[in-house]
């Protein structure tokens, strides 16, 4: 399995050509389930777990891996299933999201499929809105056809990780504030709770969210808005933008953006889970104007005053 992912950190031409890469596995016999292999920091098989007494329901235990203590995830019972048992077949997926890392304890791991975001489709409006989906996808493999459902991982961790919106002492700026109620800021990611997150702690400045779930509708908006005559630079405060996304991902949305005369001229942070040296290299290269790894209120809230600083100097 070691094998399967030691050239991730060659795969960084990926990002940026609207591509992505999703590491397939099952936590039953009948579906298939994927993660972006960017958020993938390896694969082994589980090892002894240790007890974590008073945690949350969906954590198996705790992983030792060369000397670092990794909580475990059960992924099936954290979704809403029946807890994944413990057979030699489970595997360990380690992830790195939002800073820190975690294991998800998973059934078989199948392989690796490179994709384009193009073939990446939101999933189905009657999953309703409780659903642990960010997107699916359809492979064509050895004349069979498999639904892929990738799993929202940003949505799993709210849920056993209090994140907590709260500002720390002296990150508000008071002289900005007047300034802040009616500023219109876009979010676009396709998680709804990362969206939430950024929404909640935004809308503590009076601030004005618009919410897009992918990079094509967030282009699609902007376009019209241009169509119509507005100045899409100065309608918004800053366009703030997850990496990876279904249909067009947040490097390619920039791109889209900056070619296009009438809203090239946009703030654009990229605001992402993604780990790796590559976001800031990528950042450069496509045009974003700032970074955030998520999820972090005060950098979120520190990186808006300063926009609005620089618009009222």
């Amino acid at each position: 399995m070691k094998k399967m992912l030691d050239t991730v950190d060659q795969r960084t031409n990926l990002v940026g050509e609207n591509r992505l890469e999703l590491l397939l596995f099952r936590i039953n016999s009948t579906q298939l389930f994927a993660i972006n292999v960017f958020k993938v920091k390896e694969v082994v098989k589980v090892p002894p777990l240790s007890a974590m007494p008073g945690s949350n329901h969906s954590i198996a235990g705790v992983a030792n891996i060369r000397g670092t203590s990794i909580p475990v995830i059960n992924l099936r019972g954290a979704i809403g299933f029946s807890p994944l048992p413990i057979t030699d077949d489970c595997n360990l997926i380690i992830t790195e999201y939002n800073r820190s890392i975690q294991g998800f304890l998973v059934g078989k791991v199948e392989h690796i499929v490179n994709l384009t975001w193009g073939d990446i489709m939101p999933p189905p409006k009657t999953a309703g809105k409780n659903n642990y989906l960010t997107a699916i996808t359809r492979l064509e493999e050895q004349g069979q056809s498999h639904l892929v459902s990738i799993i929202d991982v940003e949505k799993v961790l709210a849920e056993i990780i209090n994140y907590d919106i709260r500002l720390s002492e002296g990150v508000l700026d008071e002289a900005l504030a007047p300034e802040m109620p009616g500023r219109k800021i876009l979010i676009v990611d396709d998680s709804s709770t990362a969206r939430k997150q950024v929404r909640e702690t935004l809308g503590q400045l009076g601030i004005e969210i618009i919410e897009a779930s992918d990079g094509l509708q967030a282009l699609n908006l902007l376009k019209s808005w241009a169509n119509e005559g507005k100045n899409v630079a100065t309608e918004l405060l800053m366009m703030i933008t997850d990496a990876e996304m279904p249909e067009m991902d947040g490097y390619k949305l920039t791109s889209e953006v900056r070619s296009d005369p009438r809203m090239a001229s946009l703030f654009i942070t990229l605001n992402t889970s993604l780990s790796g040296s590559f976001n800031n290299a990528m950042v450069e290269k496509v045009g974003c104007d700032a970074f955030i790894s998520k999820f972090q209120p005060d950098l979120l809230v520190t990186e808006v005053q300063n926009r609005l600083r620089d618009i009222l100097e």
